[in-house]
């Protein structure tokens, strides 16, 4: 069974920089899925923001592409995104996500485990 175990949530200034990493362990060979980062804001629904493939090929959610970087590291099993110039409307619960099937890489009903998610606060 797959666990996912997000850190690095906190409070920062807009502008500022935070960087998440999100710990995978569990029966399954991580290099060979893709992962993602999603993340909900209070009163909506889940957010895409960055997916990564097993070839590191990556993919952004229009609202963060150039500031957000995703990266994974296989021998660590780890996911990071770096998140720099960050604004008011960046606040939100953070989730890693494991891929599963399907081929919409920004709908949430195509991953299938998924962390407890880091609570990042961006005050203005």
């Amino acid at each position: 069974q797959a666990q996912l175990a997000e850190s690095g949530g906190g409070l920062v200034q807009a502008g500022g920089s935070l960087s998440l990493s999100c710990a995978a362990s569990g029966t399954f060979t991580f290099s060979t899925y893709a992962m993602a980062w999603f993340r909900q804001a209070p009163g909506k629904e889940r957010e895409f923001v960055a997916r990564i493939g097993y070839s590191v090929a990556a993919i952004y959610g229009d609202s963060v592409n150039g500031r957000f970087t995703i990266s994974r590291d296989n021998a660590k099993n780890m996911v990071y995104l770096q998140m720099n110039s960050l604004k008011p409307e960046d606040t939100a619960v953070y989730y890693c996500a494991r891929s599963g099937s399907g081929s919409y890489y920004y709908d949430a009903d195509n991953y299938n485990c998924w962390g407890q998610g880091t609570q990042d606060i961006v005050s203005s």
